[in-house]
């Protein structure tokens, strides 16, 4: 039995062969090689070379692999989509020496990769559920009071430092600060108008000298948005957003990687009930708690090896998986030390 577990796909190569009968060494064992001189190779000797150096990791991945694609057989095409997706997107980088680069990494074969890409992709699967068993209803309710709102209709001005490589470190400082004067000229035109006039002078402003070609001539208009909808360039515009009131415009230069902004919140959505958003803030807590509690990692495929009855018969791999847990853990705990 342990033979068939660790060297199953080198026993279809090199001992079974179109129905040929199997050498049989003189102390009984199954040959693989025959060499004269009795210096021949054993499916025994292969199985304890392969045990003492290669078999617990191919072991681990080949029993993760049997345990997910039965825990999440509707997944199965899903993480093929992905290991497909994931070699196309590195072909385009690496192209025709795709093959000589993974080598270096450590996979023999691309083939190899697709296998170890897979198994990870269901074994994020396993991790992220045993994330979300760990949330409890009270911390849905206190995220969802804390930190779920309603969208709200956000427009923008932009301007954008113009600044270039070749450009002295005074040039681009003087670039910066033009830019920067710019938006306050244009707050203090807004805070020259009347309330009722903010939108229409707003919108104005944004399709004159806004320097967001995708928004200016639809007077700034980022449309309705919540947290996380933009990208990330726009974390701050968002926080700022939620700061104000309907009608009301940034007084302050909002500074992101883009430049420097002007911001008018128009409009307020109630936010989404709990049980519409409830998925996506177990999905959040999850990440969180994951972040938190890295250990959690080896603890969710662990627990599922465990459930599904796992027993390695052979005690010196027995011995090396126990070790690698062990050391998986004090992996995860000495970095954790180290960045604290």
């Amino acid at each position: 039995m342990k033979k068939k577990i660790i060297i199953l796909a080198l026993c279809v190569l090199l001992i079974s062969g179109c129905g040929s009968k199997i050498p049989t060494l003189s102390n009984g064992d199954e040959a693989v090689v025959t060499i004269k001189n009795d210096l021949s190779i054993s499916a025994n000797d292969l199985y304890n070379s392969l045990k003492s150096d290669y078999a617990l990791q191919v072991l681990v991945n080949l029993i993760d692999q049997r345990i997910l694609e039965d825990k999440y057989k509707d997944k199965i095409e899903e993480a093929n989509t992905y290991v497909e997706t994931s070699i196309s997107q590195i072909e385009q980088i690496y192209g025709d020496s795709l093959e000589s680069v993974l080598q270096q990494y450590g996979y023999p074969t691309l083939e190899a990769y697709k296998t170890t890409t897979y198994v990870y992709y269901l074994q994020q699967l396993a991790i992220e559920d045993y994330c979300k068993g760990k949330i409890t209803d009270k911390q849905i309710e206190k995220y969802y009071e804390d930190e779920v709102v309603g969208d709200i209709k956000v427009s923008h001005i932009l301007i954008t430092p113009e600044v270039t490589d070749d450009m002295t470190d005074e040039e681009k400082q003087a670039a910066e600060d033009e830019a920067k004067e710019k938006i306050e000229a244009i707050i203090s035109e807004l805070q020259k108008a009347n309330k009722d006039e903010i939108a229409t002078k707003f919108a104005e402003l944004a399709k004159e000298q806004s320097m967001d070609d995708s928004t200016k001539d639809n007077g700034g208009s980022l449309g309705f948005i919540n947290k996380g909808t933009l990208s990330s360039y726009y974390d701050e515009v968002v926080s700022e957003a939620y700061k104000l009131k309907d009608g009301e415009f940034s007084t302050k230069v909002i500074t992101t990687q883009l430049g420097y902004h002007v911001i008018l919140r128009t409009e307020t959505k109630e936010k989404a009930s709990l049980d519409e958003v409830r998925d996506s803030i177990v999905e959040d807590l999850a990440a969180d708690y994951l972040s938190d509690n890295q250990i959690a990692s080896v603890d969710a495929l662990r627990e599922l090896r465990d459930e599904y009855d796992m027993e390695i018969i052979d005690s010196d791999i027995q011995a090396q998986y126990t070790r690698y847990i062990q050391n998986q853990i004090a992996n995860i705990q000495n970095a954790s030390n180290t960045t604290e």
